[in-house]
């Protein structure tokens, strides 16, 4: 805001100090009172005020503003005399100008105390962090507007403290942040802000009680994210229950390939990533040689577009396909030839030819060892190459990645092991089952899902199908309607970021005034 130039007659500009000054009076002009209204112009005495507003050149200004005290001749009028205010200078009882004081205000919002004070350094504000967060902290809040649709979430404060967060889902900002996620909070903030129509959250029991309580007639979404964060989670569970079937996830070692000719290898073994290569590099071809943009083969073909460009340069399949790296070699490999023949003498314990060795000199682990003659005991020769077994983890990722995603390798590495393990293809096809029922937002087959889920003989499964039966009503509408926590939990990504710009060491106040103000100027600033 510019002040009214009219109002103030600047008197002599200097510099001094390494600051700019400047004198000012006010004009001889009708003030109103600031309790009546009624303008006044006859003067008590004058007194001079101090005010530093923006740099200019590098260098902090100062205005020294003579302002009038004047009578406030209304009969009615309580006040005796008032001191004038410039508009857009000056404020009661400020020593900065109203665009100065913007700026400390805002650096308070943005960068909190420290990163204030540093930026405002800069700008020759001279302030220290604790000055900044007091003028943050005077900032008024907005009253909080209320939401058609509202997301709610916890987080992390600190340790096991966790906080509250609620989201406008249509306007993608925070209204409202509390410590503590118990149901009454919520209840009584629903309770305060009438008009909520619908309500997205996670599974909390807690959640689902408050918002029961605060707004019985808003439809709670249970968000598609937890639904399917949950299942994977006992997926995860599953497999590691069934950790001894994950070998078979492993093809069995072929024998040693004879010594390639010098002509070089041959292009005629046919492997799952052989055949990969060859079907992008056609599909590539296809799209590029209509003259379309490798970002637009990109967009149809569903890749990256690095990838499409590696493809769209070679001139055949062949070198896009991965060599397989020479072996690295270890500090057993002087020992091998000692394996072999303690191997062909009848000495087939892992534990026995790890203590002659360490007599040696070796220093690995035992298991190491193992790992080593495990090929010796198929047969094979002994620096053979295999692959380790995925883990639960891995193996759960397998189950729940779409087809259409999974790599050649995930995708011979599961048929391997669903062939091989029961349980694991019957979780496998109900996985499967319930990825279809999100893509397509049909939730009809819902009920049938579950009693296979109770039927499964899976105790992760059906623990699964009893927290979805408890919530059914939420689950339906996750699955069938567009909304959901993403905007959730984009905001509290963005509240920890806050958090750690504050060194994690921000209480919930400040924490709460800097997320609301800044959903304040995401609004005003869009």
């Amino acid at each position: 805001m510019s002040p009214h130039l009219d109002a103030v007659r600047v008197e002599r500009v200097w510099v001094a100090g390494g600051a700019v000054r400047i004198a000012a009076c006010t004009r001889e002009l009708m003030v109103a009172c600031p309790d009546c209204g009624r303008g006044s112009a006859r003067v008590h005495s004058r007194y001079c005020r101090t005010l530093a507003d923006v740099a200019v050149g590098g260098r902090p200004v100062l205005i020294g503003l003579s302002v009038r005290r004047l009578f406030c001749d209304g009969p009615g009028c309580g006040r005796r005399t008032f001191a004038e205010q410039v508009e857009g200078l000056t404020v009661r009882y400020q020593r900065r100008s109203p665009l100065l004081q913007h700026l400390v205000e805002m650096a308070g919002v943005l960068l909190a105390g420290r990163g204030g004070a540093r930026l405002l350094q800069i700008l020759k504000v001279p302030l220290s962090r604790t000055s900044v967060l007091f003028h943050l902290m005077r900032l008024p809040l907005p009253p909080a507007a209320t939401p058609r649709v509202l997301g709610v979430d916890d987080f992390a404060l600190y340790a096991d403290v966790y906080g509250t967060l609620l989201v406008d889902a249509q306007t993608r900002l925070p209204i409202e942040l509390w410590a503590g996620r118990d149901a009454e909070q919520l209840a009584a903030w629903l309770r305060t802000h009438p008009g909520v129509e619908v309500v997205c959250r996670d599974g909390s029991l807690v959640y689902r009680q408050g918002i029961t309580d605060g707004a019985p007639n808003a439809v709670q979404v249970s968000d598609r994210f937890h639904l399917w964060q949950g299942l994977s989670k006992r997926i995860g569970d599953i497999a590691a229950a069934h950790r001894a079937c994950l070998p078979a996830a492993v093809p069995e070692p072929a024998p040693a390939p004879p010594p390639a000719s010098p002509e070089g290898p041959s292009d005629q073994a046919d492997t799952p990533a052989r055949r990969h290569a060859k079907r992008l590099f056609e599909a590539v071809h296809a799209v590029t040689g209509t003259g379309r943009s490798l970002n637009a083969a990109a967009r149809e073909l569903g890749l990256n577009r690095r990838t499409v460009r590696k493809y769209a340069r070679a001139a055949t399949w062949q070198e896009c396909v991965r060599t397989t790296r020479p072996r690295r070699p270890t500090s057993l490999d002087p020992y091998l030839e000692y394996l072999q023949q303690r191997w062909e003498e009848g000495e087939h314990t892992a534990t026995v030819l790890h203590q002659e060795l360490v007599a040696k000199g070796y220093r690995g682990h035992y298991q190491r060892i193992k790992m080593v003659v495990a090929p010796l005991r198929h047969g094979l020769p002994l620096d053979t190459p295999r692959d380790r077994p995925p883990s639960p983890r891995e193996a759960a990722r397998w189950i729940t990645t779409a087809p259409s995603r999974r790599g050649p390798h995930a995708t011979e590495g599961l048929r391997r092991l669903l062939e091989h393990c029961p349980e694991l293809h019957r979780t496998h096809d109900l996985v499967r089952q319930f990825a279809a029922m999100l893509e397509t937002r049909n939730a009809s087959p819902l009920p049938d899902w579950l009693e296979q889920l109770t039927t499964a003989r899976l105790p992760a499964l059906a623990s699964l199908a009893n927290a979805i039966r408890e919530d059914q009503p939420a689950v339906v509408q996750g699955i069938t309607t567009p909304f959901n926590s993403g905007v959730n939990e984009g905001r509290i990504t963005d509240l920890k970021l806050q958090k750690r710009i504050m060194a994690g060491r921000a209480g919930v106040p400040l924490l709460r005034h800097r997320v609301i103000l800044m959903a304040t100027l995401r609004r005003r600033y869009p």
